[in-house]
């Protein structure tokens, strides 16, 4: 796979990339995002570190959102995932209450009397900092749910696949408690190792990105 890997990274080059803070109207309404973060390299330029989209319609804008801005780990699994990796990093005993997923009302009647919210926030604010100071992104349009889905789906298993694109001895994601973090070194759990893109894919990849 990493002939494909390789030519997705190219084809990367051909998108404007955003760096916080960036100029939501420069984002489409729908489509997929590609994550870099600062000093890891793949195929001779930045590596994509985490590829993601939205399920509901015209919701691209505000998924990024909830990834720079917003302040909830629930509601983010990015997110969720670089507070994993920082609290693992330090030996943080917090790990155990930051996994508690507070969406519910249950769990937070359950837990809320526990839970130090006042050091949650601090660790959001650490996130926040983090992500803005670390990565850029760049977007594609896709307007079909079906087919965002589709190709997120095989542009991460197709990174995944690929021997020549891992992660440096010194990225945050190699202290994640998720052993498929690590071992792809990719922010993502989900699509992992599936179908990648073969060369028809990567044509019509190409078309999606350049028009």
């Amino acid at each position: 796979m990493s002939n494909e890997c390789s030519t997705i990274h190219e084809l990367t080059k051909k998108l404007k990339r955003h760096n916080f803070p960036y100029n939501e109207y420069e984002i489409p309404l729908n489509g997929i995002y590609l994550l870099f973060e600062k000093g890891e390299k793949g195929h001779n330029q930045d590596r994509i570190v985490r590829v993601g989209t939205h399920t509901g319609e015209n919701q691209l804008r505000p998924r990024l959102k909830q990834h720079f801005l917003l302040e909830n780990k629930d509601r983010s699994i990015f997110r969720k995932n670089i507070g994993r990796a920082i609290l693992s990093k330090n030996n943080d005993p917090f790990l155990k209450y930051w996994e508690i997923d507070l969406t519910t009302r249950k769990n937070r009647e359950k837990y809320s009397s526990a839970i130090d919210f006042d050091y949650q926030k601090e660790i959001e604010k650490k996130i926040s900092q983090y992500i803005q100071e670390n990565f850029s992104f760049c977007v594609f349009m896709i307007n079909g749910k079906e087919k965002r889905l589709e190709i997120e789906a095989k542009i991460i298993s197709t990174i995944s696949w690929c021997g020549k694109c891992k992660q440096s001895k010194e990225w945050l994601g190699n202290y994640s408690p998720k052993e498929k973090i690590v071992k792809s070194g990719l922010w993502l759990v989900n699509e992992l190792y599936k179908t990648p893109f073969t060369a028809t894919d990567i044509e019509e990849l190409d078309i999606l990105i350049n028009g």
